[in-house]
């Protein structure tokens, strides 16, 4: 860990705070390592711990979003509210945001977002036991009938994202069009008005816990970009996996 955060600089982002919202069936520890690389540049941050399978999306957003912002506004020199979102996270964020403000908010990076919806998610719902895996959000992240991704607005916000190439799981992979992460395409990903997008050679698994996509990420908190590793006009996920590290 110690090596990781010695990646950073150390200088302090004043009155600036980072919500940071896990991914479906996953818990908070699983942004640690990011929460952990905001706190040491200097930012104020909570990592949520929400219940990913119990609520619908519709449901589950002001749960989620609502801890952070309350976290973040118990400082009353607060000048801006970021989001680091993992998968479901940035779902959540775009369903909030669909039906409520946020004057502070600042800028979001979103990893790994099944932002048109996940081929994979239509696919799997046959699967014995899949909803008891996935809880009823998981017939919500497809892109068919009943797709909330899909159903939602472009962005509004300063927002970057992070894709993934890379994957772990084969037989989720073989439903997705090429190239993904084994729960999204690359191509999946992107949203109308984003700001910025790069791709990395990393799995939807472990997107949010390796350097490249860290060191990305506190990037467009700071600047509104990802340098030149973002792509936002002329990417291909190839080309862009190249100038990364790989996993």
């Amino acid at each position: 860990m110690v090596l990781l955060l010695l990646l950073f600089g150390s200088a302090a982002v004043a009155n600036e705070c980072v919500v940071v919202l896990h991914g479906l069936i996953r818990s908070a520890s699983s942004m640690e390592t990011m929460y952990e690389a905001l706190l040491y540049e200097g930012y104020d941050a909570v990592n949520v711990d929400y219940p990913s399978r119990d609520y619908t999306i519709e449901e589950l957003a002001p749960i989620a979003v609502r801890q952070g912002l309350d976290h973040c506004r118990m400082d009353s020199s607060l000048e801006a509210i970021h989001f680091v979102t993992h998968s479901l996270g940035g779902i959540l964020l775009r369903q909030y945001l669909s039906q409520y403000d946020i004057p502070e908010l600042g800028r979001v990076v979103m990893l790994a977002p099944p932002n048109q919806g996940s081929a994979a998610a239509d696919k799997m719902t046959s699967v014995p036991g899949y909803d008891w895996l996935n809880g009823p959000i998981g017939r919500q992240l497809g892109q068919g009938e009943g797709s909330v991704p899909l159903a939602l607005g472009p962005a509004t916000f300063e927002l970057g994202v992070i894709a993934g190439n890379k994957t772990i799981d084969p037989v989720t992979s073989a439903v997705l069009p090429d190239p993904d992460d084994g729960r999204v395409s690359v191509e999946d990903t992107r949203l109308e008005g984003m700001r910025d997008h790069v791709v990395v050679a990393h799995s939807h698994a472990y997107i949010m816990k390796r350097k490249e996509p860290i060191r990305l990420t506190i990037r467009f908190l700071r600047t509104g970009n990802f340098g030149r590793a973002g792509t936002l006009s002329t990417e291909k996920s190839v080309g862009a996996s190249q100038r990364v590290d790989s996993e």
